[in-house]
């Protein structure tokens, strides 16, 4: 390392100009790099829908879930299997393991697939495989509302759709509002029974003309000429003209029999924004884009499209853009980039006072050197800047200047004493690198274990250990390498600095403590007087350490997941029940949104009808509405908003609304989710409805919902298969007569020119003849003529019954809340746990919580493992470095004492242990803390060999090393001041700003290490030399008594 030291500052040209370049290059990383809120998290999860028309739930699990679970359970790295059958479909989701390969699963999940599709009905649409990630979610939405004719509307929509997914960023956009086209063609009962026609055989007829001929092409040997029959229908026209019987020289077209027209499949979703009909257009982006261009780029292309429509659709139509996230993330940003600013502030002005405006200015070069050096790391291995990695570097501020602050004192000591500055520096480098080396070392083995953080969480996570291990590792390049290299060209002894008291701690005469003035005065002779009684002193130690432990478990607040932040978005979902239409849950919907329009507060409300059959949620759930809050600083909170929102639509009769704030962190859903599989499923529903009697009996729980089936009616129609043999009738030919009495026959498809995909031809009866009472009157053509199906079938109400729900292969049920707000979820989930203990459910039932609770469950045995692993790799350096177990135990022992700081600051604030913020903070601070005893010890073990005594030493340490440690433990707590207290200062537009959601993320995560470390110091400061000094009463005991054996050996 000397060797080293002495190449940069003998060749300070070549170590001058690679500064200046990192610092260039860093600052264009960072206007390039993408800019995002959340970190872009690979979701480990693949899922495979299938789509059969008019399919039951019951025939869905048999005919396409079985199938393709027997398939897709073989592949490799599957974490859970969980099935899904619903009325005209299914789907399977697989969940891998977090960091999975995503490329290798969606070929293994695809080649799978494509062996179980032989396996499925033939009516069964092609099976669609989707990944799905963070970035599937919108980052805009874009929404065409106004008095014109729903074509039109539509006709814009996919031409912006189109256009819009022709952006290199954009992933996909997703038409809310949207509706299949369909040529319908409505058939008159009267008129086929008039001509002696069979409903079936004309649209069979019609079908089998539907074709593409491909006739070849004939070679006379004078030429070669292509043949072709052309059949396809290109027009609703063709259709119309099509002869479905001959009678002598007349023709009887389809036409005569049957109204043929172009329009929309009956709704299943509708889309308003403020209570206005509208279409979404939800654009999602590609991972690792930056959002801020990607939105950027989308709205000049709507733009630019809407400048071409014609004057009267541009004063009809308005477009607006909803839930842009670009917006979210410039205002969190810049709260983040004011508070590194902020902290930066802080760390020079105490770096300026303790160390005079020349050599904090050195001090100062670390900061952004470091930080751009990290950022250039980030993009070039294609990572991203969000909130995780800006706190890392709020996080890194005080960490970062600690070397540079120690080389720097130690330098400006030297100078005091004589040295030149190029020797002080390359000395104080060469003397303090493998202090330096070690401490940065321990910190970096400490958030080492995090990168390998398994799960959604640790994904999401990971950024805070990579980010601090490439902003720390270029600051022991800053430390070590550039700035004593510039000190060597520019440094000149503090002006803060007492030459007098320099010269008395680099004595090597006996140290005389009433010598010292000042506060290094006061602090040397306090710790004089605790040095007399080493052991009273470590006990107490302990006893705080004990008692304030047994505080927080009967006075503190518990435990938590993730902190609570201040949301952009809410959805409220609206649940129902019965057999209700898409028309009827329209209306249902509007009743609710017309009393949440005007609330305050509220930018804007975006209403969607219906969901999607492969959405996780509820089955009840008819309709979500969406809303966008203003911007935090203009409003109330989420939670009076949504308080106001329920005292307004809870009186509604026949439905219930849930309100569900966006989640901060990593996606779990309902706080609480307990689930119940079995291979029985008939003993689950008893179970389910008794564990959600005692839920709904828990006031603090709200939103609760289970997944047993709901209350409606299906019809069965019944084939008495004897009787209709009888009459030459089977299954297919009943089947198909049924169709034209509901969603319709289908004949076929046609593609029109001003569409994308093909549109369904489907051949069914008028809205009159498409009733239940029709059903038993339906007549079908056999070979005895035409027959009644009343004779051969009954017509028979049952139970509905729902989406069915599978997991590894297992019918599962569960039971789902959230809490008040306030409550903490760990308490009702241990609360839920007891009763569940003593319920006495039947043993074939397998009960899981998943959720928040699996992911607490796993976040906290991952992080109590790797505080293990941390402590355990620092012990090896420490031991490498000091050749010692006592001091390495000394040391590591200081990381044990500074929780107690942790706890202390938790009661002191009334916040909880937060899992992951507060885990995170407990194994921060362990790195942390270690780097004042490090230097301290190693200052210790070289004064020993010089001073008259031990007890000299240590004085004479503690006196050398207040300073440096006062100066990084505050420049520390300083740098995170900002988080802990919630404020934000806005120096460009002299705001500040308390409460920012941006700070309500790391509040957890700053108490803990500015608590901790605030404690630690003081243990630095008095246990640590009192720890020196029992060691030096013991040998010295021990020598004595060696003596004294000697001694009378001798005699």
């Amino acid at each position: 390392m000397n060797a080293i030291i002495d190449a940069a500052i003998s060749h300070s040209r070549t170590v001058l100009g690679s500064l200046v370049l990192i610092l260039v290059a860093g600052f264009v990383a960072f206007v390039d790099i993408p800019k995002e809120a959340d970190p872009d998290v690979n979701i480990p999860i693949v899922y495979v829908s299938m789509h059969h028309e008019g399919i039951s739930p019951e025939d869905a699990e048999r005919l396409l879930v079985r199938p393709m679970e027997q398939e897709l359970r073989g592949i490799e790295g599957v974490k859970e299997m969980r099935s899904k059958a619903y009325e005209s479909g299914a789907n399977v989701t697989l969940e891998f393991d977090a960091g999975f390969n995503a490329d290798q699963a969606l070929s293994d999940v695809r080649e799978k697939v494509d062996l179980a599709k032989p396996e499925l009905p033939s009516e069964t649409d092609e099976p669609e495989v989707n990944e799905v990630n963070i970035s599937l979610f919108p980052v805009l939405v874009v929404t065409l509302s106004g008095d014109v004719p729903e074509r039109a509307l539509l006709r814009l929509g996919r031409d912006l759709r189109d256009e819009i997914e022709g952006i290199m960023q954009v992933l996909e956009v997703k038409i809310a509002g949207d509706r299949e086209e369909l040529v319908e063609v409505i058939i008159d009962p009267v008129a086929i029974e008039s001509y002696g026609l069979s409903p079936i055989d004309t649209v069979s007829s019609v079908a089998s003309s539907n074709l593409l001929v491909a006739a070849g092409a004939q070679d006379t040997g004078k030429g070669r000429f292509a043949i072709k029959v052309p059949g396809l229908f290109e027009s609703v026209g063709d259709i119309a003209s099509m002869p479905v019987k001959i009678d002598g020289d007349s023709v009887i077209t389809l036409g005569d029999i049957a109204e043929i027209r172009r329009g929309f499949k009956d709704p299943e979703t509708f889309a308003r924004v403020h209570g206005n009909r509208a279409i979404a257009l939800e654009v999602s982006k590609r991972t690792g884009q930056n959002i801020i261009e990607t939105v950027e780029q989308v709205r000049a292309v709507v733009e630019s499209a809407r400048a071409e429509w014609p004057e009267p659709m541009r004063q009809s139509i308005k477009v607006e853009y909803l839930q842009d996230k670009s917006d979210d993330i410039k205002l969190m940003l810049t709260d983040l980039q004011n508070n590194v600013l902020s902290a930066v502030v802080l760390v020079m002005v105490i770096v300026v006072a303790a160390l005079g405006l020349r050599t904090a200015g050195l001090v100062g070069v670390a900061i952004p050197g470091s930080f751009l050096t990290a950022i250039l790391i980030l993009y070039i291995v294609g990572m991203t800047v969000n909130i995780v990695v800006l706190f890392s570097l709020i996080l890194a501020v005080g960490m970062l200047v600690d070397g540079a602050i120690v080389v720097t004192e130690y330098a400006d000591r030297k100078m005091i004493e004589g040295e030149h500055r190029r020797d002080a520096y390359a000395l104080a480098a060469k003397r303090m690198s493998w202090p330096i080396i070690a401490s940065t070392a321990t910190t970096l083995v400490a958030f080492l274990p995090l990168v390998f953080w398994p799960g959604l969480v640790g994904e999401f996570m990971q950024f805070l250990p990579i980010t601090l291990l490439m902003t720390l590792t270029a600051s022991l390049a800053m430390a070590l390498i550039f700035i004593p290299t510039l000190g060597a060209q520019m440094g000149k002894p503090g002006g803060a600095v007492d030459p007098d008291l320099m010269r008395e701690l680099s004595g090597s005469s006996e140290f005389n403590t009433n010598k010292i003035a000042g506060v290094t005065g006061t602090y040397v002779r306090m710790l004089d007087a605790t040095l007399k009684h080493p052991v009273k002193i470590l006990a107490f130690a302990l006893v705080i350490l004990v008692g304030v432990q047994m505080s927080y478990a009967k006075f503190g607040k518990g435990v938590e997941f993730f902190p609570e932040v201040e949301p952009e978005l809410a959805k409220l979902q609206v649940h129902a029940r019965g057999n209700l239409s898409a028309w009827e849950k329209n209306d249902l919907m509007r009743v609710v949104e017309d009393r949440v329009l005007d609330v305050s507060g509220v930018r804007s409300v975006y209403t969607r009808v219906g969901l999607e059959g492969q959405s996780g949620e509820a089955e009840d759930i008819i309709g979500e509405i969406t809303l966008e809050f203003e911007e935090w600083y203009l409003r109330r909170s989420a939670d009076e908003i949504l308080k106001e929102t329920n005292e307004r639509t809870k009186n509604i009769a026949g439905i219930s609304v849930d309100r569900r704030k966006a989640e901060a962190g990593p996606p779990v859903g309902k706080a609480i989710q307990v689930e119940l599989s079995s291979r029985e499923p008939s003993i689950l529903a008893l179970a389910t409805a008794r564990l959600r009697a005692f839920m709904d009996q828990m006031s603090e729980l709200q939103n609760i919902e289970d997944s047993r089936p709901l209350p409606g009616i299906d019809f069965e129609i019944v084939v008495d298969r004897g009787q209709a043999a009888k009459f030459g009738a089977n299954i297919e030919g009943i089947g198909r007569a049924i169709q034209f009495a509901t969603n319709g026959l289908k004949l076929g498809e046609y593609r029109p020119n001003d569409v994308d995909d093909e549109i369904d031809v489907r051949a069914r009866y008028p809205e009159r003849f498409r009733t239940l009472d029709q059903l038993e009157q339906l007549r079908i053509e056999t070979g005895s003529g035409s027959v009644p199906i009343s004779n051969f079938v009954s017509v028979t109400p049952r139970q509905k019954t729902g989406t069915l729900n599978r997991s590894d292969t297992r019918r599962v049920l569960s039971v789902k809340a959230d809490v008040a707000e306030g409550v903490l979820v760990d308490d009702k989930v241990k609360i839920i746990q007891k009763w569940i203990a003593e319920a006495n459910f039947d043993p074939r039932i397998i009960v899981q919580f998943k959720g928040e609770d699996e992911e607490q469950q796993q976040a906290q045995a991952f992080l109590t493992k790797a505080f293990g692993v941390a402590l355990f790799l620092m012990a090896l350096i420490l031991v490498t470095q000091f050749n010692s177990f006592y001091s390495a135990f000394l040391i590591l022992s200081a990381v044990i004492m500074s929780t107690i700081g942790v706890f202390i600051g938790l009661l002191i604030t009334g916040q909880p242990f937060g899992i992951v913020m507060s885990g995170i903070g407990v194994i921060a601070l362990a790195g942390i803390v270690v780097n004042n005893n490090i230097v301290l010890i190693d200052t210790f073990d070289r004064l020993k060999l010089e001073s008259a005594s031990i007890r000299d030493a240590i004085l004479k340490t503690g006196a050398q090393r207040l300073r440096p440690v006062l100066l990084t433990t505050v420049t520390t707590i300083l740098g995170l001041m900002p988080m802990v207290m919630g404020v934000n200062i806005d120096f460009v537009n002299r705001s500040v700003n308390i409460g920012a959601p941006s700070t309500q993320w790391w509040t957890q995560l700053s108490t803990a290490i500015v608590f901790g470390l605030a404690f630690a110091t003081v243990l630095t400061l008095i246990v640590t030399p009192c720890a020196l000094m029992l060691r030096g009463n013991l040998a010295a005991w021990r020598d004595q008594r060696r003596n004294a054996r000697s001694s009378s050996a001798a005699a």
